[in-house]
């Protein structure tokens, strides 16, 4: 135990995280050169495209030290985007330090602040490393002092490091050693060991990835995993490398995985302790903190016979990606599918990306919306996570919504376009502070569902890239919020429908509308595309009907001739419109979604 190091690397998007961690790899020889690949720990193609970890990937690499040890070490790397932070979270659990990297040209940002505070608040030993000094951008003592100033360490503690061409990462690695402690835990104990990932692999069922606390595992034993009470017998164990590598024992403060032979992936569970029968714990080890989604959004199967096959595949996504929520939900205008919870928009993007690629699922996704609470006017609260959910709005007191705290980290320069956007939002500047003259912390509260949709992407534009954002849930508050109907020939869309604040309502319901009528085919009927709260109808647009020309072989003759055979079209025209259905494309459901583009 005394020769094991677990720790994490956290940093806010694009510092450089998987970088060092390939170097990192390389210098312990964990990775023969010829297997050597950019972002080597990021096994998704998603990831690779788009150059962001979606996952955290554990690996043991093993190092011999200057005073002559060999060190096991476990290290996790983690994501960096907001929407990713529940995975920061899970691999903090596992660890006893972490590697805070900021990059020498941006410094300190938002998600860079989070983690840290996700670390400290486990009590992990933080080692802080400015990363890519070799650029010319760098400004070494700027940012040194940002350090300083965020976590109170020494000038000599901040490690200067490149993950591109390598400096510095010898003595990371010694600082590992010396700085890090070695895990606590008696291997006398009972096995006491916390799940903290687990993957579905066609073959083998489920595959949990595990800390052990206390205690230790052998192949072949009787475990059981205390929160769903099921017993399995331990097939194999081993330890996690590039690849999974066989071993007959674990000890305490090992990390590794266990294959079972799960095959129903409902009977694991993140967060879950692992015991034996024989010689169980007296309680199961504190874990995380269950997920809390921010965004909802329906997905359906576009035929209604893939319905179990997207159940199938939900379940094993959720597998690999404990923060998905979903349960199973039916639409007039979709039939059945499921609700899902995501972290934020980039998450749902990254769900439907990963169930067409890893899962040949093509979803029809309804638009996202958040979670509300409402009063009826006998005080009973209600749980809105749709807009059909919504009861009558004659017994409804008020709707609460759910509060955000935002933090932006900026240059000055965009302070007042930064501040108009928040105000746009419904935000209330909280707190400005300067961190130096160069950079500028602007902390607001603001509802979640004005930022859910494109935010995100408006602030980087508006700041040139230089804004960095993190948030987190504050409280709800009561609003004045509407339920916006859209009505296709007088027939509600329930899949198109949203709660909107009343300020926004009428042009939030122009932009549908008119969005629709580009999005929707002609039909041999006029089709009236209405946006309405209640019976109120606020806009409309009108999509004309196709018309043939019904006159063209009158060539002369008496004008009554046409006119009869006008009046014909016209009582077919209207008998088609009282019995024709408008279909609304798979791709209006996706475009709608693009509103604010």
């Amino acid at each position: 135990m005394e020769l094991i190091r677990n720790f994490c690397v956290i940093a806010h998007i694009d510092h450089g995280k998987s970088t060092l961690s390939d170097r990192l790899l390389e210098t312990t020889q964990t990775i023969a050169e010829r297997d050597m690949k950019n972002q080597a720990l990021d096994d998704m193609d998603i990831e690779r495209e788009r150059g962001i970890t979606i996952k955290s990937h554990a690996i043991q690499m093993y190092y011999h030290a200057e005073d002559g040890e060999k060190y096991t070490f476990n290290m996790i790397d983690t994501p960096g985007h907001v929407d990713f932070s529940y995975e920061v979270s899970r691999s903090i659990a596992a660890c006893e330090g972490a590697l805070l990297l900021v990059d020498a040209s941006q410094g300190v940002q938002a998600q860079t602040i989070s983690n840290l505070y996700l670390a400290m608040e486990n009590d992990l030993e933080i080692i802080p490393i400015l990363n890519k000094v070799d650029m010319e951008s760098a400004m070494v003592e700027e940012m040194s002092d940002q350090i300083i100033d965020l976590i109170g360490c020494e000038k000599e503690d901040i490690l200067l490091a490149s993950g591109k061409t390598g400096i510095g990462v010898p003595e990371i690695l010694e600082a590992i050693t010396k700085r890090i402690p070695p895990p606590k835990g008696d291997p006398e104990a009972p096995l006491q060991a916390l799940i903290f990932d687990s993957v579905f692999n066609s073959f083998r069922g489920v595959i949990a990835y595990f800390r052990i606390y206390n205690g230790s595992i052998k192949k072949g034993d009787n475990v059981r995993f205390v929160n769903t009470e099921k017993e399995y017998n331990a097939d194999e164990i081993g330890i996690l490398q590039l690849n999974q590598e066989p071993k007959k024992e674990l000890l305490t403060g090992d990390v590794g995985y266990i294959i079972t032979g799960i095959k129903i992936s409902k009977e694991i569970k993140v967060g879950d302790t692992i015991t034996q029968v024989n010689n169980p714990c007296e309680a199961a080890i504190e874990g995380f903190e269950d997920v809390k989604p921010m965004v909802f959004a329906g997905i359906y199967p576009i035929e209604n016979d893939d319905f179990e096959d997207l159940r199938d595949s939900l379940e094993k996504l959720q597998l690999n990606d404990a923060s998905l929520v979903f349960e199973p939900e039916s639409s007039a205008a979709l039939g059945f599918g499921f609700r899902c919870g995501f972290l934020g928009m980039l998450h749902l993007e990254i769900i439907q990306e990963r169930l067409s690629r890893e899962f040949d699922q093509e979803v029809i996704t309804t638009v996202p919306n958040v979670s509300y609470k409402a009063y009826t006017k006998k005080g009973v609260m209600l749980d809105i996570n749709t807009p059909n959910d919504l009861p009558d709005p004659t017994i409804v007191e008020k709707i609460e919504e759910p509060y955000i705290r935002a933090q932006i980290i900026s240059k000055p320069e965009f302070v007042g376009t930064i501040m108009s956007l928040c105000m746009d939002r419904r935000g209330i500047l909280t707190n400005q502070t300067y961190l130096t003259t160069t950079r500028v912390e602007l902390s607001f509260e603001m509802p979640l569902a004005e930022i859910v949709f494109d935010f995100y992407d408006k602030l980087k534009s508006i700041s040139k890239g230089y804004a960095s954002f993190d948030y987190y849930m504050i409280d709800f508050r009561a609003s004045d919020l509407v339920k916006l109907d859209i009505k296709l020939n007088g027939e509600s869309v329930d899949a198109l429908s949203s709660l909107v604040h009343r300020q926004k309502a009428d042009s939030f319901g122009r932009q549908m509308c008119k969005r629709l009528k580009e999005l929707l085919p002609r039909q041999q009927f006029m089709i009236a595309i209405q946006a309405a709260i209640g019976m109120k109808v606020i806009a409309r647009e009108t999509i004309s009907a196709l018309r043939k020309d019904v006159t063209a072989k009158c060539y002369g003759g008496d004008i009554s001739r046409k006119r009869k055979l006008l009046e014909k079209q016209k009582k077919g025209k209207k008998k088609m419109r009282q019995i024709g259905s408008v279909e609304v494309p798979q791709k209006a459901f996706l475009e709608v979604l693009k509103l604010n583009d």
